[in-house]
């Protein structure tokens, strides 16, 4: 295990960091491109909640060459190359690739397990109003949930409509119904709203391998405050908890975060386990 980088024989641009680059740049310079003819990239290349019907099998891939702004894309092409420079120098360019895809497609996964679980509640009041229109259903719907629609829209426009009509005739089985018909559109939309874009996962990935890697070299907060490594990682996989927990910083994938960081450890750790075990062969028969 290195405790420092040493710049010597050094590619400060490797070749997969150098594509990875190019690729998510020009996956950037296309969103903008497509926008001004009416297609939406983020739909078809973010990652969508696995039970969506906007979901497609290869956006676990697709979705870490996506990004939302400029400055998204700017800070994780930063770290890929500050970080990512070092490690792939260091594991070469085979293992770095796969390390930097299996951690990306496994923050994803993690991200919608954990939502899984958070949604499931909110989802089962839907569907209980579905399968038995009610007032008291449909109240449980409004206490429980939190209605991803903009407020303006043509959609949240016609639910309101849809409520007002049953609380003026709330015997009336039609209006239910009819409000109950809506609610399926809302369902399927709401279900295709959860869709995450960046390579903040490999990213966070990354940050966890170069901590594991060079434990004790130095990383400068804003370019002032000097803190080790192994120290960085630590601190920043305790505040991402924090935030996934408590559901700070709304709209970052803190748990995607969190995911590309532990599946890096069980790779890293899988990875130390196979060396071990063929550098013991190795001794047994040179013995």
């Amino acid at each position: 295990m290195a405790n420092d980088v040493h710049m010597g024989g050094f590619n400060i641009l490797p070749p997969v960091v150098k594509n990875l680059l190019i690729i998510n740049g020009l996956f950037f310079f296309a969103k903008i491109v497509f926008s001004y003819l009416g297609i939406d990239m983020d739909a078809w290349f973010g990652l969508h909640y696995f039970g969506a019907s906007d979901f497609r099998f290869w956006q676990p891939l697709t979705y870490m060459f996506m990004h939302g702004s400029f400055g998204h894309l700017f800070f994780n092409m930063f770290a890929l190359w500050m970080f990512g420079n070092a490690i792939e120098n260091y594991w070469g360019a085979k293992k770095f690739l796969i390390y930097y895809f299996v951690t990306g497609i496994g923050a994803g996964l993690i991200h919608y397990v954990v939502l899984y679980f958070q949604i499931q509640p909110e989802l089962a009041t839907i569907n209980q109003f579905i399968d038995a229109p009610s007032i008291d259903n449909f109240s449980q719907i409004v206490s429980n949930h939190k209605f991803v629609y903009y407020q303006n829209s043509p959609e949240m426009i016609a639910l309101k409509d849809a409520w007002t009509h049953v609380v003026a005739s709330p015997d009336s089985q039609r209006a239910l119904n009819d409000l109950a018909g809506l609610m399926v559109d809302y369902r399927e939309y709401y279900l295709n709203a959860h869709n995450i874009v960046g390579a903040s996962g490999a990213v966070f990935g990354l940050l966890l391998a170069f901590g594991m890697l060079f434990p004790n070299a130095q990383i400068y907060i804003y370019f002032l405050l000097p803190i080790k490594a192994k120290w960085f990682v630590i601190l920043y996989g305790a505040l991402e908890l924090v935030y996934g927990v408590t559901g700070s910083q709304d709209g970052v994938a803190h748990f995607a975060h969190l995911g590309g960081m532990l599946f890096g450890i069980l790779l890293i750790l899988l990875w130390r386990k196979k060396e071990r075990r063929e550098q013991g062969y190795t001794d047994f028969y040179e013995y």
